[in-house]
């Protein structure tokens, strides 16, 4: 049944919020990230929002103190890595991700003897033990540049299978060894739940994560990361679109585009860990400085090398930091 106060109460409670994080944010001197697939309301009171990439990029040149980090735990332990002076702060402790869990660091050496010529390319959806035995990590929008930058004919890519793949197909001149690993959010979208959204939409254009399965690439009309679907639906002709990701992204995209119509072509598409945080475990982290993301020295440092070399080679071919 609609009840008029309750939705009247609820709008009140977010802008008490909010205005309590705004506060705590000049108090303590903290930066918000958010990540895309973040709730809408996390998105709307981030400092920045974007791509594993720009978030990268973003912790890397932040000069707040402490970087409260809306996302998922290898976002944060990302940030931790890359900014060893600073306080990195995770408000919901429970947000991971299960195809980073999908490898271990003990699997990956044993991997590792099985091609000694290899050269382990790894996902940034991976823990800070996963990048510290790898030799570069890539994001979705660079991987292809960065598999490409491997002096190593042959890459053990780890551990997300469907990117992999996707890689391979671009960079035919590599030998790419696939990790079993998945998204379990991309992996739900079948070719079936696309061809129906088209004849539902027949004017609009098919954009898809490359997390997706080959089957589903195969029938997208662009391929791309976060970050590329803003860019491309931003420049392109095309008044509608399909989006093959998360649904978090629809939110930033109607904002940029309020012109264009956007849709998903499943209700399936919602990651779980990506909406555990709310405004209230924001103001919660903030006012009680919980829940900070440490990585051990060793490891700390082994995989910002990892980091580094992505970010470097980033660098050198966009020329941006």
């Amino acid at each position: 049944m609609f009840d008029k106060n309750k939705i009247n109460n609820d709008v009140l409670y977010r802008e008490e919020i909010r205005r309590d994080i705004e506060k705590l944010k000049k108090k303590k001197n903290a930066i918000v990230l958010a990540h895309n697939y973040q709730r809408d309301e996390i998105q709307e009171i981030a400092d920045f929002s974007g791509d594993s990439l720009e978030l990268a990029r973003k912790a890397v040149n932040t000069k707040e103190d402490i970087i409260v980090f809306c996302g998922v735990h290898f976002m944060a332990e990302s940030a931790a890595i890359l900014n060893p002076g600073k306080k990195v702060l995770l408000p919901m402790k429970d947000a991971g991700c299960p195809l980073a869990d999908m490898i271990t660091a003990r699997k990956l050496r044993e991997k590792r003897k099985q091609f000694p010529d290899a050269a382990v390319v790894c996902y940034v959806n991976s823990s800070a033990e996963i990048k510290a035995e790898s030799d570069i990590s890539c994001t979705s929008s660079n991987a292809i540049e960065i598999t490409r930058s491997v002096k190593n004919r042959r890459i053990i890519f780890v551990p997300d299978k469907n990117l992999g793949r996707y890689v391979q197909t671009q960079v035919p001149e590599k030998e790419i060894i696939l990790w079993e690993g998945f998204c379990p959010t991309h992996i739900r979208l079948t070719e079936e739940d696309v061809v129906m959204a088209k004849k539902k939409f027949p004017k609009a254009a098919f954009i898809a994560h490359p997390e997706c399965s080959l089957e589903v690439l195969n029938l997208a009309d662009h391929i791309c990361s976060t970050k590329g679907m803003f860019d491309y639906a931003k420049v392109s002709r095309v008044k509608e679109f399909i989006i093959g990701t998360e649904n978090g992204m629809l939110y930033k995209l109607r904002k940029d585009n309020p012109d264009k119509k956007f849709y998903v072509p499943t209700t399936h598409l919602m990651c779980a860990n990506m909406k555990l945080t709310t405004l209230g475990w924001v103001a919660h982290s903030l006012e009680n400085m919980v829940h900070e993301v440490k990585v051990p020295g060793r490891v700390m440092e082994k995989a910002r090398r990892t980091l580094e070399r992505m970010l470097k080679v980033t660098e050198k071919t966009t020329g941006k930091t």
